[in-house]
């Protein structure tokens, strides 16, 4: 199984498969949201990862990034989590952002320290999640993470 650039014909499943991770839906149709998606042998989506890239396409968002529970263990996450690192360095960005309030040691050992929300809000202001976040007003219970990608780039 390997990851596949994600087309109009995987939404519906990503959408469903996020959702059952808990994840944020909004926007993955937008041409600034880059998705690959992973099927198990029977077709079914069985990961995801991605990145959402920012107006002045220098800062992205990292969403999307998910494992199938029985898929979980091996590595996978971590291996999820730098493709879309890496497809956003390699897009020019020069940093990273991320929303997460559960997963902070994860995302820690992959490079990321914590961030000032509202800067991650202002900078990635016409993200899907931080439009979203901020409509619902749950930008204030959420938990910002960022990296920069400059070393990565080059």
């Amino acid at each position: 199984m390997s990851l596949a650039s994600a087309t109009p014909a995987d939404r519906a499943d990503i959408e469903a498969f996020l959702r059952l991770a808990d994840l944020t839906v909004s926007g993955l149709d937008a041409p600034s949201v880059h998705l690959w998606v992973e099927r198990d042998a029977a077709g079914a989506v069985s990961a995801t990862t991605g990145f959402e890239r920012g107006a002045d396409g220098r800062n992205v968002l990292i969403r999307s990034v998910a494992v199938h529970p029985a898929a979980r263990g091996g590595g996978r996450g971590t291996a999820l989590a730098r493709r879309a690192i890496d497809e956003a360095a390699a897009h020019g960005a020069s940093r990273a952002w991320l929303f997460s309030r559960r997963s902070g040691p994860f995302w820690q050992g992959l490079g990321f320290a914590p961030a000032d929300r509202d800067e991650l809000a202002a900078v990635l202001s016409d993200a899907h999640q931080v439009r979203l976040f901020r409509a619902t007003g749950q930008l204030g219970r959420e938990v910002a993470w960022s990296m920069p990608l400059d070393s990565l780039s080059t």
